[in-house]
């Protein structure tokens, strides 16, 4: 079928948007193909009208639910052959899912990255044709993104195992140096690597230099000459989006803050708002914004600085996709990079902690299984940072991931525990009563662990599985699967467990040496003299002439360096809490860092969970309640990791 007609038939499109063309050829060529779109640029066509032109079925790889849900949604409306496959879905939906899959009537999937992880998942696809491997955020896959996933590195030898014909990596940002590392990754050749500019003439971008304390009321002033056109802001924290949004709406705006931290339903309620117009303004984290297809935003705020320029021009690139005006402005201020750097520190793992890890995973024999949440916790890694360590550890052949699975299940009787052993022969009553003693209250919450269930039944794990599913689907039962586990086998051990214990420290050192240039990169562009966008665009490798209507261009000089509030010396009072709390000696704050994110208010794995008793308290609080938590939360972590090591004595 001749393309245009194609696209016509099933997307309504009647010509195509710059570039789509040219990587969609590519891939009915059947060769590998990158392309680097800018945000709004049109980047799921370029594998949806492949997907149903080619015999078999391709798999997208998609970081999120939301946008799987989104893309998957205007798919089906179209009447295409879309699914999704995510933790969302009930049983029942997932069994209906692959039967489809089995008879064909699938042409595009989309999963997460960590569903790979599952071997049972990977041998249901050995039995398929894929014909495209669509990967979304494909700059997830470099260790030098500024995004990097550690499933996203295991993508090349899955493409490998399962024979995949072609590869579509996707991405709205990466610098030359990530394109790169992605071509490398999948063999695609120049020729095949598709890249529009990043420039975007409507978007006019702007630097105000701003101190913390005169940042919300210059902020107001913008806000109130336009209140009803749709803006976004974007702030680091939660809490600054919260506190942001209620200072604005006492001042007569209508916004409304959004961010992880709130209900998923409230999230959505949010969004639908701010779609239909009804909320002009959204407050909010990195965390909105993703999938959001709303053409006429005419205002983009950072009232933080952005954690990179890949992610400060993705945000930009929510504005003014219609092609009216839109107006960017980044409210700088020095203050911001101490929280920032925080978070890099904060992922940063101690060299023993790591080195007790590999020995615990390295001393297994056969196939075990691990908690990646105990394994957090007991060794104060984030489980970001777990997760990365496992993925090299298969990458380098000494484990193999097989399957993911539950190790214990939350129910509650819908029906009584009489009604349920009803009706059954003596082998079902049987199993059940081992299943459901009897209890005081039908009505609690029982928890059931499906391996002690199996040694008492003569089941096996699997079976008391489908058996509470089974239970659940008829009405009987609320089912409530927890404590996830992941199953690995053991190939081989290290020829020495110091030297890759040595190697991953290096690692994870570079990783936070990678990070923290990202932010230096945001700080320069905030002072750079030149055209705002000039100095942008070489940040992707692209050349520019001054644009003429961004801040720099208009004559706005930059400062010799961004305001920042003083930070005193801790005082007096602040050491002695501080000794005291050293004197303590509790668990998780045993080391010069854990102390230091500890007194920057950082939260770890062993702080978010450890409890403390205060003197002459009588119940225990968090220790994140103790009034040192956050003491030096203005100080510069590297400062604080000083006075640490200098009063914790070995």
């Amino acid at each position: 079928m001749e393309l245009q007609a194609a696209l016509q038939q099933h997307f309504g499109h009647d010509t195509f948007r710059e570039g789509q063309q040219e990587v969609i050829e590519s891939l009915l060529t059947g060769r590998c193909s990158l392309a680097v779109f800018p945000t709004g640029g049109g980047k799921s066509i370029c594998y949806q009208l492949p997907a149903l032109l080619l015999d078999g079925i391709t798999l997208v790889v998609s970081p999120l639910i939301a946008l799987m849900k989104d893309q998957v949604d205007s798919l089906q409306a179209r009447n295409l052959p879309a699914a999704r496959l995510d933790s969302t879905l009930s049983a029942e939906e997932t069994r209906a899912l692959y039967q489809d899959l089995d008879s064909n009537k699938i042409k595009l999937l989309y999963v997460a990255p960590e569903r790979l992880a599952n071997e049972k998942f990977r041998h249901r696809l050995e039995k398929l044709t894929i014909s495209l491997l669509a990967i979304d955020e494909a700059h997830c896959i470099s260790e030098w993104g500024h995004n990097f996933r550690p499933d996203y590195l295991k993508l090349t030898r899955f493409a490998e195992e399962l024979q995949v014909e072609r590869v579509l990596c996707l991405t709205a940002t990466a610098t030359p140096q990530v394109s790169k590392d992605i071509c490398d990754h999948f063999q695609i050749s120049p020729d095949d690597h598709h890249q529009l500019t990043f420039y975007r003439p409507n978007l006019h971008l702007s630097v105000t230099p701003l101190a913390d304390s005169d940042r919300r009321n210059h902020l107001l002033e913008r806000l109130k000459s336009s209140p009803t056109r749709a803006t976004i802001i974007y702030t680091t924290l939660q809490f600054g989006a919260e506190s942001l949004a209620s200072f604005l709406n006492k001042n007569g705006l209508t916004v409304r803050p959004y961010h992880a931290g709130l209900r998923p339903e409230v999230r959505s309620e949010i969004q639908e708002q701010f779609m239909s117009g009804e909320t002009p303004v959204i407050c909010a984290t990195i965390a909105f914004g993703m999938g959001i297809d709303k053409a006429n935003i005419r205002a983009i705020y950072h009232y933080n600085l952005p954690k990179s320029l890949e992610n400060y021009t993705q945000e930009i690139g929510r504005a003014g996709r219609d092609g009216a005006t839109a107006h960017c402005e980044l409210l700088a201020c020095r203050d911001d990079l101490r929280v920032l750097e925080n978070f890099t520190y904060g992922d940063t793992p101690q060299p023993d902690a790591l080195r007790a890890i590999l020995r615990i995973l390295l001393d297994q024999k056969g196939e075990f299984d691990i908690s990646i949440f105990e394994l957090s916790r007991a060794h104060d890694i984030r489980p970001l940072v777990i997760n990365t360590l496992l993925t090299y550890l298969e990458i380098e052949g000494h484990l193999a991931a097989t399957s993911p699975f539950y190790a214990s299940y939350k129910v509650r009787f819908n029906r009584s525990r009489e009604h349920l052993l009803a009706g059954c022969d003596p082998t079902q009553k049987t199993l059940l009563e081992i299943l459901f003693p009897p209890a005081k209250n039908d009505n609690w919450w029982r928890e059931i662990d499906p391996g002690e269930a199996a040694d008492a039944s003569g089941k096996t794990r699997k079976e008391i599985s489908q058996i509470l599913t089974e239970l659940e689907d008829l009405g009987d039962l609320i089912v409530k699967p927890s404590k996830v586990r992941q199953g690995y086998r053991l190939l081989k051990k290290p020829d020495s467990l110091s030297g890759l214990t040595n190697r991953l420290v290096q690692l994870f050192q570079q990783r936070e040496t990678s990070d923290l240039a990202r932010l230096q990169d945001v700080v320069n562009q905030a002072l750079s003299p030149e055209c705002l966008y000039q100095s942008l665009l070489s940040h992707f490798g692209e050349e520019m002439e001054p644009c003429g209507q961004c801040s720099r261009c208009r004559g706005d000089r930059p400062p010799d360096k961004l305001p920042a509030t003083g930070t005193p010396d801790p005082s007096s009072e602040d050491l002695t809490i501080i000794q005291e709390l050293i004197r303590q000696k509790h668990p998780g704050l045993r080391t010069p860092r854990q102390l230091a994110r500890f007194l920057c208010g950082m939260t770890s794995p062993a702080t978010s969970y450890y409890w403390y008793l205060p003197e002459g308290a009588r119940k225990k609080e968090r220790i994140t309640n103790h009034n040192a938590y956050a003491l030096l939360e203005t100080h510069s972590f590297q400062d604080v990791l000083s006075l640490c090591e200098s009063l914790i004595i070995p």
